[in-house]
């Protein structure tokens, strides 16, 4: 599998849109998947919108749950990384990230629609 290592600062605001989730592994048994070090890994759909452009969203797996995250929320993400894969005739990108945290001050507030 290819890695890609994404530069944020160019896909403008990233804003969640559904909060984190526990990314599951078997749907039957609800088992929550683990990453390599055997910690639970966890997903945040994440609204990318550069200027003029339309939104795509994103979903982006992180190890450990991302705390302070909600939905509408304009966040910060570190270590991006995109992977091409392929199984059969199906193929795609996933994203992974080192963190996801929340923006918090002038800079949210404006993004959010308030007058700051």
């Amino acid at each position: 599998m290819q890695s890609i290592p994404v530069d944020t600062a160019r896909l403008g605001v990233l804003r969640c849109a559904i909060a984190p989730e526990a990314k599951i592994s078997n749907p039957e048994t609800q088992e929550v998947k683990k990453d390599r070090d055997g910690n639970p890994v966890f997903t945040v759909a994440v609204t990318v919108r550069q200027d003029r452009r339309r939104i795509s969203v994103i979903e982006i797996a992180v190890t450990g749950e991302p705390k302070g995250i909600e939905e509408g929320q304009i966040v910060k993400v570190t270590g991006l990384t995109a992977f091409m894969w392929a199984m059969g005739d199906r193929h795609g990108v996933s994203f992974r990230a080192d963190a996801i945290t929340p923006v918090h001050g002038a800079a949210a507030a404006h993004g959010k629609g308030g007058d700051a």
